[in-house]
């Protein structure tokens, strides 16, 4: 379908499907780092501590809630590339979509490391923390810009 065919109420309302989802999406983020520093609390814990920490399952959430991260980073990423075309006819090629596109890249390789977590390889644990620590901290930023180029949209409206 050519762009021009598009129905324009689609193309406005469109334009907050990428940052409504990447809102969602950086909860979820953090819900994640959460989980994983309860991975870390059970597994540095001894004795009662450790028996209570293992009931709330850390580990199987983190790792279900990372999957859906992994998921909705890709897929919003392409979504929100796909949406600034359609209302623009071209991409802005800049910080936001060059630390996007990096956010997505990093968390492939984090999530590419859960093998090797999985077999105590203590240099992939390591390397998905530090990988993750990076997306948060781009993900923060990337809040606040992407806050900025909707409040540009809503100008324009």
């Amino acid at each position: 379908m050519p762009l021009d065919k598009i129905p324009e109420s689609v193309k406005v309302y469109s334009q907050f499907l990428h940052p409504v989802l990447m809102w969602v999406l950086f909860a979820l983020t953090l819900y994640a780092l959460y989980l994983g520093v309860q991975i870390r609390r059970t597994r540095a814990a001894e004795g009662d501590l450790k028996k209570e920490l293992i009931k709330g399952k850390f580990n199987v959430k983190h790792y279900q809630i990372g999957s859906v991260v992994l998921a909705l980073m890709v897929v919003g990423s392409i979504a929100g590339m796909v949406i600034t075309y359609i209302n623009n006819g071209k991409l802005f090629v800049g910080s936001h979509l060059l630390a996007g596109l990096s956010m997505t890249a990093l968390i492939a390789v984090s999530a590419s490391l859960s093998p090797f977590m999985q077999k105590g390889q203590d240099w992939a644990r390591y390397t998905h923390i530090t990988l993750n620590v990076v997306i948060v901290g781009l993900f923060s930023w990337q809040a606040l810009t992407g806050v900025q180029i909707v409040q540009r949209i809503i100008s324009k409206l």
